[in-house]
């Protein structure tokens, strides 16, 4: 579903996913970037970060960034900066009458749906239980109770492929399951790691107490 559909909005197609409330650093070095950018400083104006791979180009959906904080300028005009996802987008048409790529693209807004109870439950649990596993940090029960599946997943380093699934769709109840099927398989992952370590340590030899 389409919010608003916009030209010339300027895109960033990069070896990554990025999604609403996720903090992106970026190294700015490319002449036309750096250009893009300087636009985008002066105007106070997002860009879109859009996966790119060799094997399919350009993904259809994007997410929308905004500059969160210049971090370092050079004296070549390189910078560093920190960017923050705002909202998904869609490719509509690619332009290249630009100095930098450019597209049209439509703003994509969720389906009217009613939230599900047990689906917010089950995902801000197993959210919180693979911060405790990975942090030793219980979270705030009032801050996880009000968390999005785009902000819980923001800060949980998945495959390209789950966040760019993540990004394409159009219900939070289902981006709710989805990312509890990934906070799940995190947390499987990290116990296999710390078992792993644990034999490492014990040089391989099982202990009996």
């Amino acid at each position: 579903m389409a919010d608003r559909v916009v030209r010339d909005f300027p895109l960033f197609p990069l070896g990554t996913v990025a999604l609403p409330h996720e903090l992106v650093p970026l190294h700015i070095f490319e002449e036309r970037y750096r250009t893009m950018i300087g636009e985008c400083l002066e105007r106070g104006s997002e860009f879109g970060i859009v996966w790119s791979d060799d094997d399919d180009g350009a993904r259809a959906v994007g997410c929308a960034m905004e500059i969160a904080e210049v971090l370092e300028r050079m004296d070549d005009g390189r910078m560093n900066i920190l960017t923050r996802g705002t909202r998904p987008f869609r490719i509509v048409e690619e332009q290249h009458d630009l100095a930098y790529p450019a597209g049209t693209v439509e703003f994509l807004t969720d389906k009217a749906e009613p939230a599900d109870a047990r689906t917010q439950t089950a995902a801000h649990e197993a959210y919180g239980e693979l911060v405790t596993l990975a942090t030793d940090r219980e979270p705030d029960a009032d801050e996880l109770t009000a968390m999005t599946a785009y902000q819980m997943a923001a800060t949980v380093d998945f495959g390209l492929e789950a966040k760019q699934g993540l990004l394409d769709l159009r219900s939070e109840n289902a981006r709710l399951r989805l990312v509890t099927r990934l906070f799940r398989a995190a947390m499987k992952r990290l116990d296999f790691i710390e078992r792993a370590q644990e034999r490492a340590r014990s040089n391989g030899r099982v202990r009996f107490s």
